[in-house]
């Protein structure tokens, strides 16, 4: 019951973007499309599961002094194995999410949990946070995205649902506060009632 506890409290109660509202440089800034925002979150994702992963293997064998070094080159070889692959076999995406995927390296996100949770336990355990935390802050990725592309173009995942632009302020920076803001709204008040 523990490990799933740990996998959903990433999911609502402990969303990075909408509860912790860490992260938010990328989140704002790919964010234009549902796509966009479901590619940076995976790829955070894999990124995060994996570094907590190694982390939390190696734990004991890495000095306090070079500890966040060591999670930093520990983060960035997980982030090159994304951008590589990612620039081979989905360039598209690669083009669109640009400077946001070398910059996982230092997400506050990544690193934080590496502090806080996978240099403090177990290997599994922290896969599970990982996962966790991951997802939640793909599904707020994606959840924005949605709802910027939605009201800025008329479309979800570049499928066409209302003909026409309508407001294009959302597929610009300002469209992205007013988006995020509304959305940490209405998880503050969802997380009231659960």
């Amino acid at each position: 019951m523990n490990q799933i506890q740990n996998f959903t409290k990433g999911l609502l109660k402990e969303n990075p973007i909408l509860v912790q509202v860490l992260g938010t440089c990328p989140t704002l800034g790919v964010t234009t499309s549902a796509f966009n925002g479901l590619g940076m979150g995976l790829a955070t994702t894999f990124v995060l599961t994996m570094s907590n992963i190694v982390i939390s293997l190696v734990r004991d064998f890495i000095p306090d002094k070079v500890r966040i070094p060591a999670f930093i080159v520990i983060i960035a070889s997980f982030v090159t194995v994304v951008e590589l692959v990612m620039q081979g076999f989905l360039p598209a995406l690669y083009e669109q999410l640009g400077l946001f995927i070398p910059l996982i390296v230092v997400n506050c996100i990544v690193l934080g949990r590496a502090e806080a949770f996978a240099s403090k336990n177990k290997p599994f355990s922290s896969m599970i946070d990982g996962l966790g935390m991951g997802f939640g802050f793909a599904l707020a990725l994606t959840v924005l995205g949605s709802i910027r592309e939605f009201l800025g173009s008329g479309a979800v995942f570049n499928v066409k649902i209302i003909p026409g632009d309508l407001m294009l302020v959302f597929i610009l920076a300002p469209g992205a506060f007013i988006a995020l803001g509304y959305l940490i709204a209405i998880t503050r008040k969802l997380k009231d009632h659960i």
